[in-house]
């Protein structure tokens, strides 16, 4: 009778020791989109234990393409933040492993209320228009005359990830 033999395990990996989070967070960022249905934006907030957060942005199969397409309808139909809030904030799911809380938009239905020109309430722009003012002046800026509410925000990583550069 043969006899098996069963190759040797592989060895394991060595991680050195670090301070940066990154590794980590994008391994546990990797999973959690995972777990998560096609043409997903995923935003990953990871809190620090001594304080502060790390955001991540995630996109599932046919999410990034998905959101870039929703970011450039958007902003040619020239929504601005209080739509993005207004809109994503109807496509949120939140939900939280520990200290990482992971909100998740479900971009389709995202599209469809870009496309149908769905627009944030006055109200809300008002309330960003008074946090832009009060923003100023705590930076000792002028106050501007008649600010409007910033840019639509994005959904997808084009534009996600210029504002993080620009910022």
């Amino acid at each position: 009778m043969p006899s098996l033999t069963l190759p040797a395990p592989p060895p394991p990996i060595v991680l050195p020791p670090t301070d940066d989070p990154t590794p980590v967070e994008k391994a546990v960022a990797d999973g959690i989109t995972a777990d998560f249905e096609p043409e997903t934006f995923l935003w990953i907030t990871f809190h620090r234990p001594a304080g502060g957060v790390r955001i991540w942005y995630a996109w599932t199969m046919g999410g990034a393409p998905l959101g870039d397409r929703v970011d450039g309808l958007a902003m040619g139909m020239r929504l601005d933040s209080a739509d993005w809030f207004h809109i994503t904030d109807r496509h949120r799911r939140v939900s939280a492993r520990g200290r990482v809380q992971i909100q998740a938009h479900a971009l389709r239905p995202i599209l469809g209320d870009v496309q149908a020109g769905l627009r944030g309430r006055e109200v809300e722009r008002e309330k960003l228009r008074r946090m832009i003012c009060m923003a100023a002046e705590l930076r000792g800026e002028p106050v501007p005359a008649d600010p409007g509410p910033p840019r639509w925000l994005g959904v997808g990583p084009t534009l996600l990830h210029r504002a993080s550069v620009a910022s």
